[in-house]
């Protein structure tokens, strides 16, 4: 038997053999999902996420409308979603709801899953160095000074020869870690590079904007 929600949604059976429903669409999804929704809204306590704990709760955790508020969304449009009813969320709604119902990251990405969307890719932390990389850098470290950066030119760590010939960066603050920043401010780490004319200096200013102009496109959607 058909359910009303994929009625309505659904082409004719057999009208086209090779038809899926879309992920998050099907009746089972957004069961699923209206109850994983309603778990974890309940498993809150509303004195973990700073809310007076009130005396006219009837249910347990938190209110509809309170993580509606904190999704940046309407009552309405979240009731529905824990009713099994409404439109697909979209990845930014699911975002202000996994951060409004404090999902970990298993959570959150079961949360996507069961929406029918891409979980988003975990963030790297800052510090992150790729293996193979730091292989390399402990493989040279006996006869070059070297170090590893990331896409923005910030030192994440440097090799002994390295930390010798040019001081600490890794452990700098903010922007003094910065390749780049240095590069365009600093007249004593321009000199410690020791460019042998102007016009290699202006390469190197050129190469720097480059690798930023590239870094900028490749993160766009």
């Amino acid at each position: 038997m058909t359910h009303p929600l994929d009625a309505a949604r659904d082409p004719i059976p057999g009208t086209d053999p090779d038809w899926r429903p879309t992920p998050g669409t099907r009746t089972a999804d957004r069961i699923q999902l209206g109850d994983f929704l309603r778990r974890r809204r309940t498993a809150l306590r509303p004195e973990d996420l700073g809310l007076a704990p009130g005396t006219r709760r009837r249910t347990p955790g938190l209110r509809r409308d309170e993580v509606a508020a904190m999704a940046n969304m309407s009552t309405a449009y979240y009731e529905i979603l824990e009713q099994a009813r409404g439109p697909q969320p979209s990845a930014s709604m699911l975002a202000g709801i996994a951060t409004a119902l404090r999902l970990t990251p298993d959570e959150r990405h079961h949360l996507y899953l069961l929406a029918g969307h891409a979980p988003p890719t975990p963030a790297e932390p800052a510090d992150y160095v790729d293996p193979g990389l730091a292989y390399t850098l402990d493989a040279v470290a006996a006869t070059t000074p070297a170090f590893i950066s990331d896409d923005l030119s910030n030192v994440v760590v440097q090799n002994p020869l390295n930390l010798a010939l040019f001081g600490s960066f890794a452990d700098r603050p903010g922007h003094e870690k910065n390749l780049t920043w240095q590069w365009f401010t600093s007249a004593h780490w321009r000199s410690v590079l020791r460019s042998p004319s102007p016009q290699e200096e202006e390469a190197t200013s050129l190469s720097y904007v480059a690798d930023l102009r590239a870094t900028g496109h490749a993160a766009r959607p």
